[in-house]
């Protein structure tokens, strides 16, 4: 068995794809530099992280696929699943090799979960366009916390950074730490030392604007109003409004 160590970033992935293909040796598993080496490993290979090397093994990648499923590829990155890093190097492995498009070649376990995943990542997107909802701080930012299942949230940044493009507003993820601020140019990631306070869903009233919680209370008057209380159907209501988003949404508190 042969072990290919990296420091698990989508750059280290890249320039361990670029090591296999120049020392001709391709792992079996990929593990972090501090987990120990399987049983019955044979060889072992430190992987170090080299922007130069990555770029090369992208820009190979960009000639044999298509811009779509490159992204395909960044959505399975960002699903954060167990073993998805070794599932993407068979995949990149594969496509590399082939000597047509394995884009769809869904008879291939490896093309068939790449997809499933990717569309399961791009579904968590759309659910953070439709249900995230910003509270107004003094300072006049705008503040809205999330915690999606997947780290969806950087490929939902270019829709905010476009909606609201006239507004300083900051989305953060408190089940992964960091968010992204926007000061009306450019959407930079940042990570907050205290975000106890951000557990509960909901701003603190001491750092809401004055008239945010009047444009909440009338939030939920607009939302109680459209209700129709003989048609309430809670499970389809689940199905397209997961349960989990419930708690960042004033409508529901």
């Amino acid at each position: 068995m042969i072990v290919f160590r990296y420091d698990k970033t989508f750059e280290g992935l890249l320039t361990a794809l670029f090591d296999a293909y120049s020392r001709r040796e391709f792992p079996d598993r990929l593990l972090t530099t501090d987990e120990p080496l399987p049983l019955f490993a044979d060889r072992a290979h430190t992987v170090v992280t080299d922007a130069a090397r990555s770029a090369r093994a992208w820009t190979g990648l960009e000639k044999k696929l298509t811009q779509p499923v490159c992204a395909m590829l960044m959505h399975v990155w960002l699903s954060e699943l167990p073993a998805s890093d070794e599932l993407l190097f068979r995949y990149m492995c594969k496509a590399i090799n082939a000597p047509a498009s394995i884009a769809t070649d869904f008879a291939d376990p490896d093309v068939l979960a790449v997809k499933q995943i990717a569309a399961k990542v791009s579904k968590e997107r759309e659910r953070l366009i439709q249900f995230v909802r910003f509270q107004k701080t003094a300072c006049e930012l705008y503040f809205a916390p999330v915690s999606p299942i997947y780290n969806a949230l950087p490929l939902a940044v270019p829709h905010f950074a476009d909606r609201f493009a006239g507004q300083q507003w900051l989305i953060y993820d408190v089940k992964r730490q960091y968010g992204y601020y926007y000061d009306m140019q450019t959407a930079i990631e940042v990570t907050l030392d205290n975000n106890e306070h951000l557990l509960g869903g909901s701003l603190d009233q001491t750092l809401m604007a004055a008239d945010e919680t009047l444009f909440q209370s009338l939030w939920k008057d607009y939302t109680r109003s459209l209700t129709i209380r003989e048609r309430l159907n809670p499970k389809l209501q689940r199905q397209h409004m997961p349960r989990r988003f419930w708690r960042f949404l004033p409508e529901k508190n």
